[in-house]
């Protein structure tokens, strides 16, 4: 009798027991998505009704805190789909979170450097955004070095079971 290795999948095929690394990816994907979704969404949005394409003009802020525009909100969701996709393979689940953690702590210097009234801040970003692109880079950074790209079998086990990860005869 052969011995196969066996994933087991959900309907549409993809693999439902991820690395620790990718489900991460998945999770702060499904953030940005969420983020950029509510940025469009009045009352969660106030002033939504002063909300500007792009640039320092937009009053629109997000929760009442961080201002946005459609620039802003279109580049969470943008964001959010890449760290889904990406969550799908472990490499490119860990790449997602360094690439996207040293852009955000390049937008953090940007916005640092940047007056706010200034045409320079096209995204537009404010005081508040500064500080969370700041927390957001060094915690996507973090998590892409520390989060392990593997799932051993007891820690597959853990979440599926006794027999995940092992051989089905």
């Amino acid at each position: 009798m052969s011995t196969t290795r066996s994933k087991r999948s959900t309907d549409s095929g993809l693999s439902v027991h991820r690395s620790p690394v990718a489900l991460t990816s998945l999770v702060v994907g499904a953030a940005f998505i969420l983020v950029g979704v509510m940025g469009f969404i009045p009352g969660i949005t106030t002033n939504y009704g002063d909300m500007a394409g792009a640039g320092h003009h937009s009053s629109a802020m997000l929760l009442g805190i961080f201002q946005v525009s459609v620039l802003h909100n279109l580049l969470h969701l943008a964001l959010g789909v890449l760290g889904v996709l990406a969550s799908r393979a472990t490499a490119a689940a860990r790449m997602f979170l360094l690439i996207g953690g040293v852009a955000y702590l390049g937008l953090w210097i940007y916005g640092m450097v940047v007056p706010e009234t200034s045409s320079a801040n096209f995204v537009p970003l404010n005081t508040a955004d500064d500080w969370l692109h700041l927390v957001l880079g060094l915690g996507m950074v973090l998590l892409g070095l520390v989060m392990p790209r593997r799932q051993s079998n007891a820690t597959a086990a853990t979440y599926a079971g006794p027999t995940a990860g092992g051989d089905i005869q």
